[in-house]
């Protein structure tokens, strides 16, 4: 193995949508490689073929380019050591497994799904609820181990369908350096037999991660802190397979937690409590339930994955927001924290109306008329130039864009009367009549000259400009919000704004 240049890998598999703690499986993975020189590789773990989700992979690539997290090698791209797709390298697992048999470090196993369950029937005790298939077990079950050799060989000439089974060692300690844990040790008493071959030739999780890490010549493994069990599993087959030498730098990542901090995160808990933990929308294609994600809620990916980087590590520093090269740059894998981080949803907010306020219009411009897009409203590239600098400090999601700025484009249809018509009088009405006449014939269209000239014909009208500002903000937006009303109707011109005033005050 090429140890000089650093190599990691994301490996989901295509069962449904992305969660966030996948993505930021993905950043840490992405950021380490960068740093470092070295390349990010993208493989699909589709041996599971019962738990296959069509349209699964695309959305996984398509999350992963919406968070411009780009692999160098994937299913997609290809690369040194294709195939990227483990149901497409279903015949390199076999001979491993084989090799395993042969040394003693695993054996046939010939138990049915009836046979497994008579046995966690039959063992199963007070101080035992749930029996394993174990070195305490396997003597009394149908495998390599427990028949005689003659039968074995009969059964396997038959073609009775079979498992491959690890043989776990009863009585060992197995251990390793975290990079994030530091020291791991495991007994091997409280691990099971795993399956490392499927009766359909396909390989679990358990064998395919280890040959794929060693063909794919993968030098640091980051992956959730779930995995954590499987790992006597895998460091045991590292070293039977002769390969312990060239075993990649393990990294268990801390867990997102709830809002409460009890338990992992889930999507149940986004249903509940109302946020998005899936990076996209993800439609389940068996339900038709659609789940939302963060980028149709109206995140920008930039404050996605800096709100995700922060959620388990930092620099050492109280900076908060950082761009992805400034993530890459700084990102140190031992700053990674060993607890679960919360997830917190008006914190992730925060980080995407920060990241909207430091964004610059050409780089909002898209997104913004996107949404007035999905609102059936054209807009144009020059009208979204002037009010998204107006509008972008009370956004803190995109679609807050339209919610914020439909009415540049679209005079209200109701007012926000009860604001208004407590002190509404007669003067009132007249100075606003008087001021689009008024209107008709100003010089400059300007926020400067409508202020002044606003404030001249108040004073003039003994009206405070404070008691009219407010009737004229629901004049041209319909409520109390938006920018200030001179800028609005510096937008609006000249003949948008004398209407907007003649029509509110036949409502008024």
């Amino acid at each position: 193995m090429n140890s000089s240049k650093v190599r990691v890998r994301f490996a989901p598999s295509p069962t449904g949508g992305l969660h966030l703690g996948g993505v930021r499986t993905v950043l840490y993975n992405y950021l380490f490689a960068r740093h470092h020189g070295g390349d990010f590789v993208l493989r699909i773990e589709d041996t599971d073929q019962s738990r296959f989700v069509p349209g699964a992979e695309d959305y996984i690539m398509d999350c992963l380019t919406w968070c411009g997290l780009i692999p160098d090698e994937s299913p997609l791209k290809g690369g040194p050591f294709a195939p990227y797709r483990q149901s497409e390298r279903k015949e390199d697992y076999r001979q491993y497994a084989e090799q395993l048999v042969s040394q003693g470090h695993a054996y046939y196993a010939f138990d049915t799904t009836e046979d497994l369950e008579r046995m966690r029937e039959l063992y199963k005790s007070e101080h035992n609820p749930s029996p394993q298939y174990d070195a305490k077990m396997r003597d009394k079950m149908r495998n390599s181990v427990s028949l005689p050799a003659e039968e074995v060989k009969k059964l396997m000439n038959a073609g009775t369908p079979h498992v491959i089974r690890i043989r776990m060692p009863e009585n060992e300690e197995v251990h390793f350096e975290d990079m994030v844990r530091g020291h791991v040790s495991f007994a091997t008493a409280s691990v099971d037999d795993k399956v490392l071959l499927k009766a359909d030739g396909m390989p679990t999780y358990h064998l395919a991660v280890v040959v794929d890490d060693y063909l794919m010549q993968i030098t640091h493994a980051f992956r959730g802190e779930e995995w954590l069990p499987s790992a006597p599993v895998h460091l045991l087959l590292w070293k039977y397979l002769g390969w312990d030498d060239q075993m990649p730098k393990w990294a268990h990542l801390p867990l997102i937690l709830k809002p409460d901090g009890h338990g992992k995160l889930s999507k149940r808990d986004g249903d509940r409590l109302g946020f998005p933990v899936f990076a996209m929308n993800w439609t389940d294609p068996k339900t038709g339930e659609l789940t939302e994600g963060f980028r149709e809620k109206g995140f920008l990916p930039e404050a996605f994955i800096n709100m995700l980087a922060v959620l388990g590590w930092n620099d050492g520093s109280e900076q908060e927001l950082f761009s992805l090269n400034e993530m890459v740059e700084k990102f140190s894998i031992d700053r990674v924290h060993k607890g679960g981080a919360r997830f917190d949803y008006e914190k992730a907010k925060w980080f995407n109306h920060e990241w909207i306020k430091k964004s610059d219009t050409s780089r909002l411009k898209p997104e913004v008329k996107k949404i007035f897009g999905q609102k059936g409203i054209e807009i144009s590239d020059e009208k979204l130039e002037i009010i998204i600098p107006l509008l972008k400090e009370r956004c803190t999601l995109l679609p807050d864009f339209y919610e914020q700025g439909s009415f540049f484009v679209i005079a209200p249809t109701s007012y926000d009367l009860p604001a208004v018509q407590p002190k509404w009088n007669e003067q009132k009405k007249n100075f606003f009549t008087q001021w689009t006449n008024d209107l008709q014939g100003l010089q400059d269209w300007t926020f400067q000259s409508l202020e002044s000239n606003f404030k001249e014909k108040a004073a003039a009208s003994d009206i405070k400009p404070g008691e009219l500002l407010l009737p004229l903000r629901i004049m041209l937006v319909g409520g109390k919000f938006g920018p200030p009303a001179f800028e609005i109707a510096v937008v609006l011109g000249r003949n948008e704004t004398i209407e907007r005033i003649n029509a509110a005050l036949n409502v008024f």
